[in-house]
């Protein structure tokens, strides 16, 4: 005869998941084993229960009255903290474990906040010179009210009464070979040992919630697009008190109608006449920082020849130093002349030239 898990837990047949919840923590602290007055017995009949009925599948499954062997739960070793997983898709975890095959995993922390990536668009000329940026983030902040801890303030944090404050309870997974035992992360505390006693009333108990933050950071000089500015501790605040993550900035740096960037080096095209590229002349370049200087055109220029104004380009990413500006003459083909201009170049060509 199928076991009746409702009454195991003391619930109705149309209990809520919070309720089923609410009922087997309520039991399972009365029948723990290490308590005064536990009853291993009865704790073991009450995890059966709700490993069935807080699964919505499972539960559908039982409400249908399928055969009672698909929710046998047996438990390894005397232990409270073991179940079994009949799942044949947990096998290879199973086998990676077993023999070191199958894909890399690496130990997270669990309570460790999540890192935060941006974009922050400057223009050409910002790269001149270092200085502090701001940007507003929507995310997850230590909460106010209770600083991270995740309990209501002066609710004490107690040690988590399924896994023993390990963070991890055992899973025995049923294969083709053979049974397994394997560690794996506690439902009930989410890994973190602990649990606070009364949970905060902002947070729920999660020690952190939404929040928009102005942060600071700082682009040095000469930074380039696509590289990345790592803030420490502005990421995602971590659970309960978990570390922070990181924010990461990513800059990218707006194309110039006038300048084109070529590493640190910078180019430019200038126009000039038919007389500053025969006889020479002095004229004025436009630089980054908005100033001019005189650029001598010696005589006999021929269009695109390209000058070089050293130290004029953009800082060095070290510091030291700086690239170079690059200046292209393009001799200019009027497009119109005026009578007296024709008759100069008529004079000239007899001449020539």
């Amino acid at each position: 005869m199928t076991k009746d898990y409702y009454q195991t837990l003391g619930v109705k047949k149309d209990a809520s998941p919070e309720e089923i919840k609410r009922a087997y923590y309520k039991m399972a602290h009365q029948y723990h084993p290490d308590k005064g007055g536990g009853d291993e017995k009865k704790f073991k009949e009450v995890n059966e229960a709700y490993q069935v009925l807080s699964d919505k599948e499972k539960r559908a499954h039982y409400d249908r009255g399928e055969p009672e062997s698909n929710f046998q739960w047996a438990w390894g070793g005397g232990s409270p903290d073991v179940d079994i997983d009949m799942d044949f898709g947990d096998l290879g975890d199973v086998m990676e474990e077993m023999f070191g095959f199958g894909r890399q995993t690496r130990k997270k922390d669990i309570k460790g906040g999540k890192d935060i990536e941006v974009d922050f668009e400057i223009s050409l000329e910002d790269t001149l010179k270092g200085r502090e940026r701001k940007i507003n983030i929507e995310e997850m902040a230590q909460c106010p009210r209770c600083q991270g801890k995740g309990g209501e303030p002066s609710t004490k944090i107690k040690e988590c009464f399924s896994c023993r404050g390990t963070g991890q309870v055992q899973q025995i997974v049923k294969t083709v070979f053979g049974s397994f035992t394997r560690s794996t992360v506690c439902p009930e505390c989410q890994g973190e040992g602990y649990r606070p006693e009364k949970p905060c009333n902002v947070c729920k108990g999660e020690g952190r919630v939404k929040n928009l933050e102005e942060i600071k950071f700082f682009v040095p000089s000469g930074v380039d697009t696509n590289q990345v500015i790592k803030v420490e501790g502005k990421g995602e605040a971590g659970r309960r008190g978990g570390k922070a993550g990181d924010l990461y900035v990513r800059i990218f740096v707006k194309s110039s109608p006038v300048f084109e960037r070529k590493g640190d080096d910078l180019y430019t095209s200038v126009p000039v006449s038919f007389s500053q590229a025969g006889l020479g002349d002095e004229i004025e370049v436009s630089t980054l920082e908005g100033t001019k200087i005189l650029l001598k055109i010696p005589e006999g220029l021929e269009s695109g020849k390209v000058l070089r104004i050293s130290g004029k380009g953009i800082p060095h990413f070290s510091g030291m130093g700086r690239g170079n500006l690059y200046v292209e003459l393009i001799v200019k083909t009027p497009k119109k002349l005026t009578k007296k201009q024709k008759e100069l170049l008529e004079q000239l060509k007899e001449e020539g030239l």
